[in-house]
């Protein structure tokens, strides 16, 4: 049986579980303020282009951190690891959850979490606002990998694909 519903403020919690059912992987943003280092957890993050080498993501505009993250020159997008999981939750809730995580400061005094399967090292090239999201591309400088199993987010749940050799 199938469920068809046209997207408005009364079926919006319709509209959110049919989103969740795309399986995303689970990152960290990362930047540097005024007020120092800064972080958010956001699935909302893509690939755009290879040649140059762009990536996106969507903060909300309601997000006590929007606006700082926002207005950053560059950030760092962390792919997170299955061992992560205490890390991305405390990003969840705040945006000083450096404690949590071994960090280190890029040359440009990005904040950069070690360990991650992924890390993206960019700078802001285009800024499009997007309803209650604002699209951040950046222009990725540097990545570096770890062979870190990283997280998955489906449905509301955490979890991992199995690899065929993991059966």
């Amino acid at each position: 049986m199938t469920d068809s519903f046209i997207p408005a403020p009364d079926t919006a919690r319709e509209m959110r579980d049919a989103l969740g059912l795309f399986a995303t992987g689970v990152t960290v943003v990362t930047c540097q303020t005024p007020r120092g280092p800064l972080g958010i957890t956001v699935n909302s993050f893509t690939s755009v282009s290879m040649d140059p080498p762009l990536i996106l993501w969507c903060p909300a505009k309601k997000s006590r951190r929007h606006d700082a993250l926002a207005s950053a020159h560059r950030f760092a997008l962390h792919v997170m690891g299955e061992e992560q999981d205490d890390v991305t939750r405390a990003f969840a809730r705040t945006g000083e959850a450096f404690d949590t995580c071994d960090w280190d400061v890029s040359e440009h005094d990005v904040p950069l979490i070690e360990g991650c399967p992924a890390r993206f090292e960019c700078h802001i090239r285009d800024r499009i606002d997007a309803g209650d999201h604002t699209v951040i591309i950046g222009h990725v400088d540097r990545v570096t990998t770890s062979p870190a199993i990283p997280r998955v987010f489906l449905a509301g749940n955490w979890g991992q694909f199995l690899h065929a050799d993991d059966n």
